[in-house]
């Protein structure tokens, strides 16, 4: 199983937006093969740090969403309201 904190703070006057965005992006995947959980988080404190914490069967399974139409789409559109860098750690469960 894999694990993914995506982490990224947007533009305060794109938050909304980017939501909106966002929720395209969870809808589509949350059918994509390999996916267990794909979930958006907001930071209590900064609304302005959005947080996606995902789940998969595998590697093989991510690699392919990384190569999907919504993602290839969706990423980049976010990507342009980024007020800062973004952060992603993928996490492999240790048995």
């Amino acid at each position: 199983m894999v694990k993914v904190v995506a982490k990224n703070c947007i533009q305060e006057e794109k938050i909304n937006e980017v939501i909106e965005l966002y929720k395209e992006l969870v809808e589509e995947t949350r059918k994509e093969e390999g996916c267990i959980k794909y979930e958006l988080y907001q930071d209590a404190q900064n609304p302005a740090i959005l947080t996606m914490i995902e789940e998969w069967e595998d590697r093989s399974y991510l690699e392919r969403h990384f190569k999907t139409e919504h993602f290839t789409r969706i990423v980049p559109m976010i990507g342009q309201f980024l007020a800062g860098d973004k952060e992603v750690n993928v996490y492999n469960k240790v048995n």
